[in-house]
């Protein structure tokens, strides 16, 4: 508290006090601003009455002023404040914690892959005659591609056909002359020489005549290369070669591309932390299940199994390649697109669940809120398996048929009192308790 401002106009200027005069005003010392003046004795006692006056008047204006009634007042309203916080029923929503099955799974990227894809091209050099496939056409194994012009093999076969038949009726020959030959020398007519060179002439036309089978087995072979057949089932892919145009044996880019599309794969990759479930789930009796999302979605693709787990972990990633086959009946999946894949690894039965929502954060990790039987909360630290949507696996911190709350967290402290109301339709505790006061209460009236 600083002095009066309007203590200097009670005293005139030219009053002079012979030493310094010491007045306490509100707690502080106060030296007189008139040092080495001095003044007349009347003066002098009418100054020292007005200041005592004025010093009386601000010790009872502290002490009994209005500001003393404000702390009171101020002392008073914290308390209430401090009582009513205490009393006071904050609104809130519960659930029962259950047990459930909990599916440990995993969510990883992954790219859909072709078991199989074929590069068409020509054995032969011919010319493209017709095309009897479109771009983007689904076709079996053995449906007609392309047809390419066949005339010169045919020919070639023509020719091998009247060469065969040549050497056929030169064997005929050797095959006689070699009969006769036999004859003469069992008669002794003839020298042993002339059998042994009839029996050559006639190996040799046999080794002929097999000689002329395998080249118009080979040209037939080349007949049928002119027709252009899939060799696997799938969806074929931007025809490159159009009918008029040349084909040759060395053409690189090829006529066309067939891709397998069902059954169909999914590549991913998992850290190698999870390699042991990982490979309990490809040794199991049932496969273990794969799922492939469109990024951003919830709703799967489709689901397949689990196929194939690498043999090595890449030791540059720490990670571990794996793959699922799907049936891609609905033609969803294509090869070469990005998928978020997902696969259950392992079951853990019976585990206490509770909406993902009741979980909090705070200095010592997650906790939730649970209701006691008199209606308060208390704040429990819970545990975690994992999140699965929705739902929370927990550990440790909650049992079976305790009720968490799941909403209206931020206007908790540990031991308030709540008033609940349940989101799985059962009857709160402290609603049955009312119901049955209630009806103690209708009977005694009764």
């Amino acid at each position: 508290m600083t002095s009066s401002p309007f203590l200097p106009t009670l005293l005139n200027k030219e009053l002079e006090l012979d030493q310094n005069v010491m007045f306490w005003m509100g707690g502080q010392e106060i030296s007189s601003w008139f040092e080495g003046r001095k003044l007349s004795r009347p003066r002098y006692s009418r100054v020292v009455a007005l200041v005592g006056v004025f010093v009386l008047t601000t010790v009872l204006y502290r002490a009994c002023g209005p500001s003393s009634s404000l702390r009171e007042a101020g002392a008073d309203s914290a308390t209430t404040r401090k009582s009513a916080a205490s009393s006071r029923v904050v609104p809130v929503i519960t659930t029962k914690a259950r047990l459930e099955d909990f599916s440990i799974r995993r969510r990883t990227i992954g790219i859909i892959e072709s078991p199989a894809i074929v590069l068409v091209k020509s054995r032969i050099e011919s010319q493209v005659l017709e095309q009897h496939v479109r771009d983007g056409q689904v076709v079996k194994k053995g449906d007609l591609l392309f047809t390419l012009d066949d005339r010169e093999i045919q020919a070639l076969i023509a020719r091998d056909e009247a060469q065969l038949a040549k050497d056929n009726a030169a064997l005929a020959q050797a095959e006689a002359d070699l009969g006769r030959k036999e004859e003469l020398i069992e008669k002794n007519v003839a020298p042993r020489q002339q059998l042994d060179q009839a029996t050559a002439v006639f190996k040799a036309a046999q080794q002929t005549v097999e000689a002329d089978q395998a080249v118009l087995q080979v040209d037939r072979l080349k007949l049928g290369y002119a027709k252009l057949e899939a060799p696997i089932a799938g969806r074929v892919g931007a025809i490159r070669v159009t009918p008029g145009n040349l084909v040759s044996v060395n053409d690189a880019t090829g006529l066309v591309t067939i891709t397998q599309v069902h059954p169909i794969r999914v590549s991913f990759t998992l850290a190698e932390r999870d390699l042991t479930a990982l490979r309990r789930a490809s040794e199991a009796s049932s496969p273990a299940v794969v799922r492939v999302y469109t990024p951003g979605s919830s709703t799967p693709l489709e689901a397949g199994a689990l196929d194939f787990v690498d043999s090595s972990v890449d030791p540059t990633s720490g990670t571990i390649s794996a793959k699922g086959k799907f049936l891609n009946a609905s033609l969803e999946l294509w090869s070469g697109m990005y998928v978020d894949v997902e696969i259950d690894l392992d079951v853990r039965p019976n585990t206490v669940m509770i909406p993902a929502v009741a979980i909090q954060s705070g200095q010592k990790g997650a906790f939730v809120f649970v209701i006691k039987d008199d209606q308060t909360v208390e704040m429990r630290n819970v545990e975690l398996i994992g999140v699965e949507g929705d739902r929370a696996a927990l550990k440790s911190g909650v049992a079976d048929g305790e009720r968490v709350i799941v909403e209206g967290q931020m206007r908790l402290t540990s031991g308030a009192r709540v008033a609940e109301s349940s989101t799985d339709g059962s009857t709160p505790v402290g609603d049955k308790a009312k119901d049955s006061q209630s009806g103690a209460e209708g009977k005694a009236a009764r």
